[in-house]
């Protein structure tokens, strides 16, 4: 499982797409005295990611955009070469414990970056907080991660649950919609992000007709999508992803409710699976902390480097794997490549400014980004920026023990 030698980006392949232009100055002449011999050694940066099963893509693109990024870097943290073990989580919550010991305790990493799924990142995050081992999460957006499991030594580049419904309440209710019924997959994350919907929408003054959860992971839809024809809602905001999302959107469509009830919904709702929606997802309106197409100057110049480096286009999986690389480059920037330096290297991460495609964005106290969210519309097939919902939104994680 272990894949040492498949990086997925090669140096000159960074160097022919201009890329490497963009690279920090090392600090390879400024490593300490105190760790001057084993500054020699290379850094272990372990990465636990589903590389088959569903989520692959999901892995594989994160993974990719984290090596572009060090890469940018001279290919070296703090002045020292870097050794990056890949290992593939299967995005199967049993395999976490043993595969994350493997990777803390057998392959004695610096860093663990991972995961994809939030199950596994519960395994995975108790186990770096007991190893004290700075952790970086890519994807993984259960609130607890920097809610409740939150540590000093543990921080996330991605998002929140919460930061994904709170300000879907505001966006619909700047669009007029004040009525509306909630639909979402009824299991742990599809809960966390309707409660964030809810809580933002309800103090706005809006009004919940009807709150429906669905089984999951099933996608039989009909009844309730005639229920909701009955109902007559002013729109719909809704949790659904992968497959379930395509089902969704496509079944939506077809009982001709997208004609008359605006549809709406947490961004996976329509990211990466518009093309398998075709014409169903036309019009429909999501809220996330990314798209494709938004106007960032960085945004551009990453997704060409990405595109000459790999092949494929960028998303927001890869946007959150090449600033989890950031973090990275600036944290042992602070400390001159020295591992050992954990205290100030952590001082100095709370402290980054992260320059990301998606918009730049600073840390809360718990460890989780403090970014803009913006409302985008599915347009010719792409999901589109019409505005920012929100400046800066910060979890509140108020089960945050940091501090």
């Amino acid at each position: 499982m272990s894949d040492q030698k498949k990086p997925g980006i090669s140096r000159r392949d960074i160097i022919k797409g201009g890329a490497a232009a963009a690279g920090l100055v090392t600090a390879s002449s400024l490593i300490p005295t105190r760790f001057a011999i084993g500054g020699m050694a290379k850094v272990k940066v372990g990465i636990l990611l589903p590389y088959t099963g569903t989520y692959a893509k999901l892995g594989t693109n994160i993974r990719d955009a984290l090596q572009l990024r060090i890469q940018q870097n001279g290919g070296k943290l703090g002045g020292r070469e870097v050794e990056f073990v890949n290992v593939d989580s299967e995005a199967k919550p049993p395999k976490a414990p043993e595969l994350t010991n493997k990777l803390i305790k057998k392959e004695q990493v610096d860093f663990l970056v991972g995961p994809v799924h939030s199950v596994v990142g519960m395994a995975m995050v108790k186990m770096a907080r007991e190893a004290g081992l700075i952790t970086i999460i890519p994807n993984a957006g259960a609130n607890q991660l920097t809610g409740s499991l939150c540590a000093p030594n543990i921080f996330r580049t991605s998002f929140s649950s919460y930061q994904i419904g709170y300000p879907g309440g505001k966006a619909m209710l700047e669009d007029g919609h004040k009525n509306v019924v909630l639909m979402y997959w009824n299991y742990g994350f599809g809960k966390q992000v309707s409660a964030g919907f809810k809580e933002s929408f309800l103090a706005g003054g809006g009004n919940i007709v009807k709150e429906i959860p669905t089984p999951f992971p099933k996608v039989d839809f009909q009844a309730y999508l005639t229920e909701l024809a009955a109902l007559k809602p002013d729109a719909v905001f809704t949790f659904y992803a992968g497959g379930g999302a395509v089902k969704f959107v496509k079944d939506y469509a077809a009982a001709g409710l997208n004609k008359s009830i605006p549809l709406y919904g947490a961004g996976f709702l329509t990211e990466g699976v518009t093309a398998a929606q075709g014409e169903a997802a036309e019009g429909v309106r999501t809220v996330l902390h990314y798209a494709n197409t938004l106007d960032v100057p960085d945004n551009l110049s990453f997704r060409a480097a990405f595109r000459v480096a790999t092949g494929n286009e960028a998303d927001v999986y890869a946007v959150q794997g090449y600033d989890a690389g950031s973090l990275l480059v600036q944290g042992m920037e602070a400390v001159q490549g020295d591992t050992g330096a954990r205290a100030d290297m952590i001082k100095s991460m709370e402290k980054s400014i992260i320059d990301s495609p998606r918009g730049g964005f600073t840390f809360s106290k718990s460890h989780n980004p403090i970014q803009n969210i913006y409302l985008r519309e599915v347009q010719n097939g792409e999901n589109r920026v019409l505005r920012t919902v929100q400046d800066a939104v910060e979890d509140p994680a108020l089960d945050c023990k940091i501090g």
